[in-house]
């Protein structure tokens, strides 16, 4: 028997022996397709080759691509697990061609493979062709031999493939398996042909024309194959079974399940072993591609996904987490296709287990809730709405994972009664941030997000993709449209630019609308929004229409490598300070980082040489960066800092980076771990190096750092040997002995200063050149005046000290010139302080010189005034002080 890997590779390598492309599938997160949640066909991801936007090497191509089909228009959840081909993921094998070959090679190919490769009995097998499509009928019928009767044609759009209103489409090809009379059913278009008689098996789409918008089409330039085969479908048949979850992969998960919970594969709870193995596949996959569990968009999904199957492993009865257990099974099965699997595995085995743990702690007090409501009501009544919106909103019960749970007991849910409860806390929310004083115009945005959603953020792990526009705003109001010259802020599904938050500035870039081109000056969020203010340099752009986004990826390096960078600083000053040390604010832009934190005291020059070390030593450490989900209580419980100031919900991002003994973390080795919902480095050697510029007071008991990383540190510290060396060449020594020739200098300068000084004091002292300036006498006071030159008010004081002392019993007054200004000191000698305070001098003659007040003590004071053409009269103002005691 072949096994579905044996089938995948038979596949593959048929197509690569006929000179295709063996490209490995994409993510599930769709990088080039707004329409879509995640990605679920082949042809996704060469969208762009089939358009003619994009080229390659080749010309074509074939894949076995990862499908997930359980959000928006694909949404198969609800049927998992009861039917015999429903999954939430699946891989679809395709060869494709980007205007190379056509439909006779494309059939050709098909039933080779199909007849030669795989060994189908050819009777088994018929075709449809869209009805008119002559052409495809008339090489079905040369190449396969197949009659008229087993070529259906089929009128309707289930034959004819549309890319989307307009653009590339054509006519299809469907191959199907009779499975036998035995099994109820008919043949495609007839009235019984939802039977499972007559099973499709491929389809082959012949991207044949262009379609416009007044309905008119013509052919392509470069008409294209695209084709799809469900691998579980296929190896259903090849194994000889008619039910996929019968394959040997689907029933390896099973019994993995069945061993995990300990009951029986095929017993009575057959059905939850196969919701289990279904969506331990899908959960595993959009983990593995950097989705995580939330409660929005994708991540939302994810969760619907992981609670659904966990709901099924506790009706199994199992008391502990299972579904991190089964992990291995399906790495095992599927590790060697898709190696994203087993690296990861530790990142999917971990976020299983922090789900499946939190939503135990609910499901049994969820539960108990809708026991006692459906209690409570008449048999076969439905759920009321505003129950299921309270399983959603306190226990985090999905809708569907609500009606999941009555279906059992043949009840539904009242979905109005849910969706006016959803309506009604929408409409709280808003008038709450209403009432905090935010900008008037939030509540545009939340118009947008009522009528459109929150936008998804794509920006952890990519830096371009395409997204569609939901709103256009200019001038503070929606608009239809802009053109070249406009500045708008612009709204889309999705987005890979990062939104101001947490101390990390927003992206810029640029968004290409067709021929228009438009420049991201900033980005923000409210309400999940995420907000694009950019200028439109050219062309027009319009609501609806498809974007390519990309963001400034060196701009982003360099935020992502200063936001580590705090990271790592903010432990280090915590291991060096102490547990007092907490962010109080940061910013992490391109060109520096900023880190806010709570300490009294400066940090000396040996500290900052410390905490610069330690970080240096993190990011020469390489050490991986991790990133999880976890509750708050969770991220606290293993050292997880949180933000000062910052309100956290039900989840918190963990980001955790550097070994070492902290005790921190699950297994006490993580240096730093903070809740945070920014950007980061993948590893902390991205960061390059840090060097701290300097510590400061910020506020009262906080202070802040400001340090460079990268290339910017880089550029700094050459820049300081560029300085260092003018200074060296300029003092004529080497750099190494520039401390010791600076003292030296330093010395002889202070020396020569003091020398100055005091021959500017004895040159004051005598009055210039001549004589030292006698004392003359008012009343029974001795009292010396004098106006100097070439004396600064500094010196003023020592002057007064050594004309006190030559008097003996007296009063001084000394002006001077300083710098333009009049600097006025006084000194009064200690056996007259009782009768005369020198402040009083110094006041009377500063009023004369224009200015105001003067202050000290009663045997010496200073002060000061602006016109020093004035100092005669000031020293009359003193005469008349002293005249008059």
């Amino acid at each position: 028997m072949q096994s579905l890997n044996d089938i995948r590779s038979t596949f593959l390598d048929f197509f690569a022996r006929n000179g295709h492309e063996r490209v490995h599938s994409s993510s599930l997160v769709p990088r080039n397709d707004p329409t879509l949640m995640f990605t679920n066909s082949g042809m996704v991801q060469f969208k762009n080759l089939f358009t003619g936007v994009e080229t390659r090497d080749y010309s074509r191509a074939t894949t076995s691509q990862k499908c997930v089909r359980a959000g928006g228009k694909h949404n198969d959840l609800d049927n998992v697990g009861y039917t015999a081909r429903h999954h939430t993921f699946f891989e679809m094998l395709g060869n494709f061609s980007f205007g190379d070959y056509f439909k006779d090679e494309a059939i050709v190919f098909a039933w080779d493979l199909i007849t030669k490769e795989f060994g189908i009995d050819p009777s088994r097998l018929l075709v449809t062709v869209y009805h008119t499509d002559d052409y495809a009928a008339e090489i079905w019928k040369k190449h396969a031999g197949l009659s008229d009767d087993r070529i259906i044609r089929i009128p309707t759009n289930d034959n004819f493939w549309m890319m989307g209103e307009t653009g590339p489409c054509g006519p299809c090809s469907e191959i199907f398996y009779d499975h036998g009379d035995h099994i109820p059913g008919g043949p495609p278009g007839s009235p019984d042909e939802d039977g499972d008689r007559f099973i499709e098996i491929w389809n082959l789409v012949f991207m044949q024309y262009e379609r416009f918008e007044d309905g008119t089409q013509r052919d392509l330039p470069n008409q294209s194959i695209d084709t799809g085969m469900g691998l579980e479908r296929i190896g259903a048949l090849l194994q000889g079974k008619h039910d996929n979850y019968d394959t040997d992969l689907m029933r390896a998960l099973i019994e993995a399940s069945a061993h995990a919970t300990s009951t029986d594969p095929d017993g009575p709870g057959n059905v939850h072993h196969r919701v289990i193995a279904d969506h331990l596949r899908s959960t595993s996959f959009l983990i593995a591609d950097g989705v995580l569990p939330s409660s929005e968009g994708r991540g939302y999904v994810l969760r619907r996904i992981m609670r659904r199957a966990m709901r099924h492993a506790h009706l199994l009865g199992a008391q502990d987490p299972v579904m991190h257990r089964l992990v291995p099974a399906l790495v095992r099965q599927m590790g060697q296709a898709f190696p994203e699997l087993p690296q990861t595995q530790s990142m999917i085995e971990q976020t299983l287990l922090g789900e499946e743990t939190r939503f135990r702690n609910t499901l049994d007090r969820g539960l108990k809730l809708l026991d006692d409501e459906l209690a409570a009501l008449p048999d076969g009544a439905d759920l009321p709405g505003e129950t299921a919106f309270k399983l959603y909103d306190t226990f985090g019960f999905p809708l569907d994972l609500t009606q999941d749970a009555l279906r059992e007991s043949g009840r539904g849910v009242n979905t109005e009664g849910f969706d006016s409860a959803m309506a009604a806390q929408k409409a709280q929310a808003r008038a709450a941030w209403s009432g905090s004083g935010e900008t008037a115009d939030a509540g545009i945005w939340f118009d947008v997000a009522e009528r459109h959603g929150i936008t998804e953020f794509l920006g952890y792990d990519t830096l371009d993709a395409e997204a569609q526009i939901l709103a256009i705003v200019r001038d503070n109001a929606l608009a239809e449209g802009a053109k070249a010259g406009d500045r708008v802020q612009l709204v889309l599904n999705q987005t890979p630019f990062y939104a101001e938050a947490g101390g990390q500035v927003g992206d810029t870039g640029t968004i290409a609308v067709g021929d228009a081109r438009l420049r991201v000056t900033d980005t923000r969020k409210v309400a999940g929004v995420f907000i694009h203010f950019a200028d439109v340099e050219n062309g027009e752009i319009a609501p609806g229409s498809a974007a390519q986004l990309v963001v400034d990826a060196d701009r982003r390096q360099r935020i992502r490598a200063n936001h580590s960078a705090t990271h790592l600083l903010h432990e280090a000053l915590r291991q060096r300070l102490g547990d007092h040390v907490a962010q109080r604010g940061s910013l992490n832009a391109p060109e520096r980082l900023r880190f806010d934190y709570s300490h009294e005291a400066a940090l000396s020059a040996e500290e900052i040489a410390d905490v610069e070390r330690d970080v240096n030593a993190f990011i020469r450490q390489n050490s991986a960066v991790e990133t999880r989900i976890m509750t708050p209580d969770e991220a606290r419980a293993i050292g997880a800092q949180a933000l000062f100031g910052e309100k956290y919900g039900d989840e918190v991002r963990v980001v955790s980076m550097g070994r070492g003994e902290t005790g921190k973390g699950v297994d006490g080795q993580t240096w730093s771990i903070e809740l945070c919902g920014g950007t980061h480095v993948t590893r902390t050697g991205e960061i390059g190096l840090m060097v701290i510029l300097g510590d400061a007071a910020s506020s009262s008991g906080v202070r802040r750092i400001e340090a460079l990383t990268g290339q910017a540190a880089f550029d700094h510290l050459r820049g300081q040997d560029r300085r260092l060396a003018q200074v060296a060449a300029g003092l004529k020594t080497q750099a190494a002995d520039v401390p010791d020739r600076m003292k030296a200098l330093m010395d002889e300068r202070k020396a020569l200063s003091n020398e100055v000084a005091q021959l500017r004091r004895d040159i004051a002292m005598g009055g210039g050149s001549g004589p030292a300036v006698e004392a003359r006498t008012i009343g029974d006071i001795a009292f010396v005046a004098q106006v100097l030159s070439g004396v600064g008010g500094k010196d003023l004081p020592g002057l007064i000290d050594a004309q006190k002392a030559r008097l003996k019993s007296g009063a001084v007054l000394l002006i001077a010139d300083d710098n333009g200004k009049a600097a006025v000191a006084a000194g009064v000698s200690e056996d007259l302080t009782g009768r005369l305070s020198a402040v009083d001098m110094v006041r009377a003659a500063v009023e004369e010189l224009g200015g105001k007040g003067g202050g000290g003590r009663a045997d010496m004071a200073r002060g000061g005034g602006p016109d020093t053409t004035r100092a005669e009269e000031a020293i009359a103002a003193v005469e008349t002080l002293l005249g008059g005691i």
